[in-house]
């Protein structure tokens, strides 16, 4: 075992700093206040690059996309009171989606006043906030260290655990003098080599469900693989590909599993679900073997459970996840693989091969639901379909999405035909509006990639802030709003107007406001004023805002729904 780590002399904060580049840490997105201003304080000196957002929600958000894009934890600091509230948001998507995140925050303890209530203090006591109730919502585990040691293990122990088994997020609350006293010459317990105590073990599956599972896929005649956001998060996408072309599988993908495979491949037929792609729904249906790797099956994917869609006592099933409780949840499986995706897939990969006369037949005819008729349309205000495609046609293998929540995410789903793995990002974790922005942002920030952002225009007003992180930190994503001046998913919900209250937006020039934050932008209210200020804001060097004005009238839940969704009654979201 290689010794402590040498924390000689060094103030808690001090030696924090010191584990975070011991452990490679890149960013840390914070915002200023409480007792994590000790930790800004020594982080310049460090090779730590700290980006301030405008906000802790936006924070959350960066640090998570990076932890889904990189594989790896950033950093999240802010004051306790704010990442238990603003700061949720990332954390509640890093753990529906998978992604690893350390929170560094603090409780605003006030030492001997901690029993009177002190002014922001989230510690738990009477007549103060609970943030470790908070956390204990939202995370997987928690530390609330209360000595320089403690303090120094628990952020280790939470840096192992983001990545351990399901990645997801993790927090140590950093409290008074445990954060501020120097760290003891001689610890007990001992505090060892960050790096060591870190370190994590991948698991796989046996050899005797490897075998099973390669007998069924061999056996079949209409073998599908459904791909999902695991497969994302154990970099897993050459296994895919390999399995596929080796037992001759159509790949359909999840919801967040989407650029698990290029959309392009001859065996990739889409996204499943309720408002997936028709094409690949009916595939799934069609087959006689599913292999569910690194997918819940969560309602949305499984068209509620309609009962024509899958069904167990006619389809061999065999389920893929780190997590044994997931294999099996929804649908009974015949086979289960618990391990990294990674390690799964490759078994099969070496265990065995098939062909048949099917597959790529079948997912060619299945990929004709990446296109409709209006994707060519053009109409004035844009259809949103051919919106998509003039996105679609900047979009190659060295290009990041972002996509939000709403309406925007479906009509991205179903008609932006991914060339790469990687290439698409969207919220789907909890699904949180306003994810978009701050996502490109920090994909931005930590790759050389050129990104794309794509929001409704009340997803993009609630985080457009964004756009100013972009300007101070220099990077220059695109930022495409499709406008249609109100909550459209919702408001499209109204049996007649005026149904719903509060679905109605004012007409924000987005342009201005751009400008004001000292990026770029344009309107776009024809598809080749669309197209040409794409391709403005890809060669732009500032942040470039799109506002794209849609037909609002293009209703999204009666073109996309599937056919399975509607058995069920449909609109369950």
């Amino acid at each position: 075992m290689t010794g402590v780590d040498d924390t000689d002399g060094e103030t808690t904060s001090e030696s924090l700093v010191s584990v975070l580049e011991s452990l490679g840490v890149e960013y840390v997105f914070g915002y200023p206040g409480g007792r994590v201003i000790e930790l800004l304080d020594d982080l310049p000196e460090s090779s730590v690059d700290v980006v301030r957002p405008r906000d802790e929600r936006e924070g959350s958000v960066m640090a998570e996309m990076y932890g889904r894009l990189h594989g790896k934890p950033a950093v999240l600091a802010g004051q306790g009171p704010w990442i238990g509230s603003l700061g949720v948001i990332g954390q509640m998507e890093a753990r529906l989606a998978s992604s690893p995140m350390v929170v560094l925050t603090e409780a605003s303890e006030r030492g001997d006043y901690s029993t009177l209530a002190p002014y922001q203090q989230s510690r738990g006591d009477y007549g103060g906030l609970s943030l470790p109730k908070i956390l204990d919502g939202v995370t997987k585990e928690h530390w609330f260290p209360r000595t320089p040691t403690e303090t120094l293990r628990s952020v280790q122990l939470a840096f192992k655990h983001a990545t351990a088994g399901r990645s997801g997020p993790t927090a140590v609350i950093l409290d008074g003098n445990a954060i501020t006293d120097d760290v003891p010459s001689d610890p007990v317990p001992p505090v060892w080599d960050s790096k060591e105590q870190v370190k994590n073990w991948e698991s796989k599956p046996t050899d005797g469900d490897v075998a099973k599972a390669k007998e069924a896929l061999e056996s079949a005649e209409r073998p599908v693989i459904v791909a999902g956001n695991g497969v994302h998060s154990a970099n897993a996408y050459d296994q895919l590909e390999s399995v596929a072309e080796d037992y001759d599988a159509v790949v359909a993908t999840s919801y967040l599993g989407k650029s698990t495979i290029p959309e392009t491949h001859d065996l990739a037929t889409g996204v499943i679900g309720s408002f997936g792609h028709e094409g690949a729904n009916q595939v799934v249906s069609e087959a006689d073997t599913l292999l569910v790797v690194g997918c819940r099956m969560n309602p949305m994917d499984t068209n509620w459970q309609a009962s024509s869609f899958i069904r167990p006592d006619e389809q061999t099933i065999i389920h893929a996840d780190i997590d044994t409780r997931n294999a099996g949840w929804v649908y009974p499986a015949d086979v289960g693989l618990i391990g990294d995706a990674k390690e799964s897939l490759q078994a099969l990969s070496d265990a065995g091969s098939a062909s048949n006369d099917w597959a790529q037949k079948r997912a060619e005819k299945a990929r004709e639901s990446f296109f409709t008729e209006k994707c060519e349309s053009d109409a004035s205000p844009i259809k949103p379909q051919r919106a998509v495609k003039e996105i679609e046609a900047l979009v190659d293998e060295d290009t990041i999405v972002t996509a939000d929540s709403g309406n925007n995410r479906f009509w991205l789903l179903n008609y932006l035909q991914t060339p790469g793995i990687r290439t698409y990002f969207g919220s789907g974790g909890v699904g949180g509006m306003g994810w978009s922005a701050p996502a490109a942002v920090s994909a931005a920030i930590s790759t050389d990639k050129d990104v794309i952002s794509v929001a409704g225009d009340g997803g993009f007003t609630m985080t457009m802030t964004s756009v100013e992180v972009a300007v101070e930190y220099g990077v220059a994503p695109t930022f495409v709003v499709l406008n249609d001046t109100s909550l459209g998913m919702v408001r499209q919900m109204q049996e007649e107007d005026g149904d719903i209250a509060g679905v109605e937006f004012h007409d924000t020039d987005f342009v201005k406001v751009a400008e004001g934050f000292g990026a770029d932008g344009t309107r776009a209210t024809t598809p080749d004023e669309l197209a040409d200020a794409l391709r403005e804001g890809k060669e732009s060097d500032l942040p470039f805002v799109i506002d794209a004005r849609i037909d609002r009238e293009e209703d999204m839940a009666e073109q996309l729904q599937s056919s399975f969704y509607a058995e069920v009654g449909g609109l369950h979201e």
